[in-house]
């Protein structure tokens, strides 16, 4: 026996720090009280997702390696990072809350006078080997170190494109604070960050930073980092209430009908920054097209169109095959056909949501390889948009291809607050 654990011992040594480390003592404990954890699993709201691709693993490589399609997913030019720096975010926003989403998922919140980072990946590859996984697309928007002092990092789950550990490595000899799911915390405390500087939730937990209140809420996902994946850390949606605004970081998740309980309980929110990318068919249940984003928008508001919802996870990394501008489209279809307010900014573009104008201008269409029929002008769209909802389709490549017939202008629009 003693040769096998001598050989478990040398593999462990072998696994790449980014790997991270598994909950053990009182952290897996508490985790084993949680009541969303059942028969060795965190389980997902709404009953078991699929979190491996459906059908066989030809199906899926036939899609994914199609030499007509591969090239859509990618930008055909230069993605148009806005040049941010320091001075730009240095000054309070003029209304209390700003937002720079910095590409993928990663955003800056500045809210009620703190500032709040979510899922922060700096790295070129979300993967644990620096030579090989999906790499960037566009270049950061800035240096991590250039964003001056964070109050809070907030991590979703333990996914690469969401726990990055040279951004996290980056952030442990800083003083911010860290509120991260259940079990998450492991990983944190394996790669140098104090515990006293964890917070860590179970979902309906909430934790106070300054005058911040951070509640975990659920969300339709999975998790994992290493060869074995024990599905030991949760993951989350997030609601952060300030004195004066209120704002919703998705994470990674599969529409269901608790984003009205959480809209509910902690909204309407000023700014939803929504999942949109990386859906496909063949995993329907972890990842939301445009439609159903823009669905969970809606619910969290009440179901009345207020607040700006802002589309992430999607331009940064090739994670799926839809073609790379899709999201996008099909976000702006979905805004439109539901009489919604969305911020399109570019990646490092900071913007304040309940500012009279928000930026609006459909920028990828400029790099990325255009439809058959070329991009659908505003008034084709909104009449795609309108029927795919209708007939509740995915308003992703639907909404695009049903208009493809008129050209857009792709000339900058800007949305009033209304």
């Amino acid at each position: 026996m003693s040769g096998f654990r001598s050989l478990s011992s040398g593999l462990r040594a072998l696994q790449p720090a980014a790997f991270g480390a598994d909950p053990s003592g009182e952290r897996l404990a508490r985790i084993r009280r949680s009541p969303h954890f059942k028969d060795g699993v965190f389980q997902n709201p709404g009953g078991t997702a699929r979190t491996r691709p459906s059908g066989s693993a030809l199906d899926f490589a036939k899609v994914f390696f199609d030499k007509d399609e591969r090239p859509q997913r990618a930008p055909k030019g230069t993605v148009p990072v806005h040049p941010t720096t320091l001075a730009d975010i240095a000054k309070p926003p003029a209304t209390g809350l700003r937002l720079t989403w910095m590409g993928h998922s990663s955003v800056l919140a500045e809210i009620d006078g703190q500032r709040v980072l979510f899922d922060p990946v700096w790295g070129e590859r979300c993967s644990p080997f620096s030579f090989v996984g999906p790499k960037r697309l566009h270049p950061v928007p800035l240096p991590l170190a250039a964003l001056g002092p964070v109050d809070v990092v907030v991590i979703s789950h333990d996914h690469y494109d969401h726990l990055d550990l040279p951004s996290i490595k980056a952030l442990a000899d800083t003083d911010t604070l860290f509120a991260v799911p259940l079990g998450v915390g492991a990983h944190l405390e394996h790669w140098g960050v104090s515990v006293d500087r964890i917070r860590e939730l179970d979902w309906h937990e909430a934790t106070k930073v300054g005058g911040l209140t951070l509640t975990a809420t659920p969300a339709r996902h999975f998790c994992g980092r290493g060869l074995r994946n024990t599905q030991h850390t949760l993951w989350a949606s997030w609601s952060v209430a300030g004195g004066e605004h209120r704002i919703f970081h998705s994470g990674d998740t599969g529409y269901f009908e608790g984003f009205k309980d959480i809209g509910a309980e902690h909204g309407p929110f000023d700014a939803t920054m929504i999942q949109i990318g990386a859906y496909s068919d063949f995993w329907p249940d972890i990842h939301m097209t445009p439609q159903e984003g823009m669905r969970a928008h809606l619910d969290l508001q009440g179901g009345e169109p207020h607040g700006v919802m802002m589309p992430i996870h999607w331009a940064t990394f090739n994670l799926a095959t839809h073609p790379w501008a899709e999201p996008g489209e099909g976000t702006l279809a979905a805004a439109r056909a539901t009489g919604s307010r969305v911020a399109l900014p570019r990646p490092g573009e900071p913007f304040e949501p309940t500012a009279e104008t928000v930026p609006s201008e459909p920028w990828w269409r400029a790099v990325a390889q255009a439809p058959a029929g070329g991009w659908p002008a505003a008034d084709a769209l909104t009449e795609a948009a309108i029927k795919t909802s209708a007939a509740g389709a995915p308003a992703g490549a639907d909404g695009a291809e049903q208009g493809e017939s008129a050209e857009g202008t792709g000339e900058p629009e800007t949305v009033s607050a209304g």
